[in-house]
C-alpha cells in the first residue's frame, strides 16, 4: 500500500505551498455505516474519508459534510471539505483517494475552494429522495436501496397530503431525537410524490431538515396511502396546538433514503441561520 501511494504522489511537487481548502463530491451505499457522523467503535463515511486523506498527506483534517445522514442512509451528492497544506493538483485528489477508498465510498469530483467555504453552511438548501418499492420481491440488487411492502399505496391522495408540506412550518412532530431542539421550523422549498415502475419516489428540498424528518414524512404519507391515516391527521402533525392529538407518524427504515444534493448559490454566502444544529 505505501509503494502505491509513493507512485500515486509521484508527480507530485514536494514543495510548501500555502494551505488550501478542497471541496469533494461523494457519493456513497451507507448500508455498511453507522452513518457520515464518527463514532466509537464504529465504522463512519467520515471516519473512512478522514482515513483516506491522513494515509496521503499525513495530515489529520477536519473534514466538514453538508450533512450529516442516518446509519443506512446513502448519498449520490454528499459535498464535504477540507483544507491542507499538500502540495498534489486539487483535481488529482478524487483519482487518488478512489484508489485507496473502499468500494462503497467514491469521490465524484475534487476542486479548490474558497478559504471560508462551509459546505454545511454556505448551502442553500438540500435535497433527499425516499423510495418505496411495491413489491414484496424486490431483487437484490435494489435491495439495500429501498423500503419495500406488499401494501398497495394510493398515489394520489399521498399527493394531497404532501402539498400541505411545502413552505414554512414546524416539523417537530416528523422528527427524532429533539432534546435540546429549541427551533423546529424548517422551509420545505419543494416536494412531490411520484410513481416510476414499481416505485413511489418522496423527493422533497428543504433550507435544512431536522433529525429524521425525511424518514417520518415518508412514513407519514405511507400510512395516508395505505389508509392508515386520514390527511386530516396528517395536516395536524404541522399545527404545535394539535400534534400531541394525534399519534406521530412511523420512521421507515434508512435504507430508503439517499442525499441527492446539496445547492450553493452563484455568490457564495453563510446560511448559517437557517441550518439546524439536528439536520439530516
Amino acid at each position: 500500500m505505501e509503494t502505491a501511494r509513493r507512485r500515486l504522489l509521484s508527480s507530485s511537487s514536494t514543495k510548501d505551498i500555502d494551505n488550501r481548502r478542497i471541496k469533494l463530491l461523494i457519493q456513497f451505499d451507507g448500508t455498511d455505516y453507522c452513518g457520515w457522523a464518527e463514532q466509537a467503535k464504529q465504522r463512519s463515511v467520515l471516519g473512512t474519508l478522514k482515513s483516506c486523506i491522513r494515509e496521503i498527506s499525513g495530515e489529520t483534517p477536519d473534514l466538514r459534510g453538508c450533512s450529516r445522514t442516518d446509519s443506512g442512509a446513502h448519498a449520490l451528492g454528499m459535498v464535504a471539505d477540507f483544507e491542507t497544506g499538500n502540495p498534489m493538483p486539487t483535481e488529482k485528489w478524487s483519482f487518488v483517494m478512489n484508489r485507496l477508498l473502499p468500494i462503497d465510498v467514491r469521490v465524484v469530483s475534487s476542486c479548490k475552494a474558497p478559504m471560508d467555504f462551509h459546505s454545511r453552511f454556505f448551502a442553500r438548501s438540500r435535497e433527499y429522495v425516499y423510495r418505496i418499492a411495491l413489491s414484496d420481491k424486490v431483487d437484490p440488487f435494489r435491495a439495500r436501496f429501498v423500503y419495500d411492502t406488499w401494501r398497495p399505496l394510493e398515489l394520489r391522495v399521498m399527493q394531497d397530503a404532501a402539498r400541505d408540506l411545502q413552505g414554512h412550518h414546524d416539523f417537530r412532530a416528523f422528527g427524532e431525537e429533539l432534546e435540546g431542539l429549541e427551533n423546529a421550523v424548517r422551509e420545505v422549498k419543494k416536494i412531490s410524490v411520484t410513481k416510476v415502475g414499481d416505485e413511489i419516489k418522496l423527493r422533497i428540498e428543504a433550507t435544512a431538515f431536522i433529525r429524521g424528518m425525511m424518514r417520518r414524512i415518508a412514513g407519514g404519507l405511507f400510512e395516508v396511502g395505505c389508509g392508515k391515516r386520514t390527511i386530516e391527521d396528517f395536516r395536524i402533525l404541522t399545527d404545535p396546538t394539535k400534534r400531541d392529538e394525534v399519534k406521530w407518524p412511523v420512521v421507515l427504515p434508512a435504507r430508503g433514503l439517499v442525499l441527492v444534493k446539496a445547492k450553493y448559490g452563484r455568490r457564495l454566502r453563510d446560511y448559517r441561520e437557517l441550518v439546524a444544529e439536528t439536520d439530516e
